[in-house]
């Protein structure tokens, strides 16, 4: 019998709590890197267990990493994305959190953006992602198939509905949740940065809130990826659009959020993270997208020609800030225009930050 086949009631224990507590795992997955990808989720759930969590929800993508773009064309490594869902899926008869975990997914030749659902041992569902973009930095048309639209999961006596990412953006997906009975929308997005996003991001999750009725739990990726930066804000909106809980900005981190069950499921509050200004956010990102392109690609540091003006010198800044001052070489290199207070200035640059010069 296939996941497919199965009903979700037939493969999950009821609960007689009045609570569901879904940990959020904003985590900074490293494309290709499924060995590193898995081990951090068995940590974050041992985790999320110590919290008394009923389940973990991690970003899109998350085991294989996003975009993985053609990666997903090979069979070794996708048998390898599905040893490691058989794995988590094992590891969920221990009786401790349940797994929803975002991973792409093939079938006989058919490629899915998918989210798995595990519990009991078992893989208990899978949510493909309907809505697939493909503008901007986005190319999920050529490498996925859609999936269908579906209702909700009953998870531990609750039903949830899944979207993934782009999901939210539409209101097919999120209608037919609410329509077959979801009591709680999850979304599971690895959404790149830019300018003005989390506002982009709130206008339809408070849209789609709207429609529906339903309280909405988004989980988002960290960390940088070659020219994309994801830059987390993992929140939850009550079913009024009441926004209860933002996490942190670029930042990794496992968040308890509690679920009051009843005719209708209420969000407990919890903290909510300022934003921070403008330059300020814009700089974060450049730091995390500098830092992860260098240690994710294995290079031991950078070295940057350093003139005493105010470009390089923010160059410099970032570098710092991302990797540490041991990281970093500056190289001066004066021509016959280049004036004295220019040395000067690099100088002083450099042995500000402590950097090699």
């Amino acid at each position: 019998m296939t996941p497919e086949d199965m009903t979700p009631e037939d493969m999950t224990p009821e609960t007689s709590a009045n609570t569901v507590h879904i940990a959020l795992m904003q985590a900074n997955a490293h494309l290709g890197n499924i060995t590193q990808n898995l081990n951090r989720l068995v940590e974050m759930r041992s985790r999320a267990a110590a919290l008394g969590a009923d389940l973990i929800v991690t970003p899109e993508m998350f085991l294989a990493g996003y975009p993985a773009d053609d990666l997903v064309l090979r069979a070794d490594f996708m048998r390898t994305v599905s040893n490691a869902i058989a794995e988590l899926a094992a590891l969920t008869d221990d009786g401790g959190p349940a797994i929803i975990v975002g991973a792409p997914y093939e079938d006989d030749g058919v490629l899915t953006n998918s989210a798995f659902v595990l519990d009991a041992g078992q893989i208990i569902a899978r949510r493909d992602k309907v809505n697939l973009p493909n503008y901007g930095v986005f190319d999920d048309k050529r490498h996925f198939t859609p999936g269908a639209l579906q209702g909700p999961v009953t998870l531990r006596g609750f039903r949830v509905g899944l979207a993934v990412c782009e999901d939210i953006w539409f209101e097919d997906v999120c209608e037919t949740l609410s329509e077959t009975g979801a009591e709680l929308i999850v979304s599971l997005n690895a959404s790149p940065f830019e300018d003005s996003k989390t506002d982009k991001r709130m206008m339809h999750a408070v849209s789609r809130i709207t429609e529906t009725g339903l309280p909405l739990v988004y989980v988002n990726m960290v960390g940088g990826q070659d020219e994309l930066v994801f830059d987390g804000g993992s929140c939850a909106v009550s079913a009024g659009g009441e926004l209860c809980f933002r996490a942190p900005s670029f930042e990794e981190g496992l968040y308890d959020l509690v679920v009051e069950c009843g005719d209708k499921p209420l969000l407990q509050p919890g903290p909510v993270t300022e934003l921070g200004n403008e330059e300020q956010i814009v700089y974060t990102a450049i730091v995390n997208g500098v830092r992860d392109y260098v240690t994710k690609n294995g290079f031991s540091g950078v070295v940057l020609g350093l003139s005493g003006g105010i470009d390089s010198a923010l160059c410099l800044a970032i570098a710092v800030d991302a990797l540490g001052a041991d990281a970093v070489r500056a190289v001066m290199m004066p021509y016959h225009y280049t004036s004295e207070m220019s040395i000067e200035d690099a100088q002083a640059q450099a042995k500000m930050l402590g950097v090699e010069y």
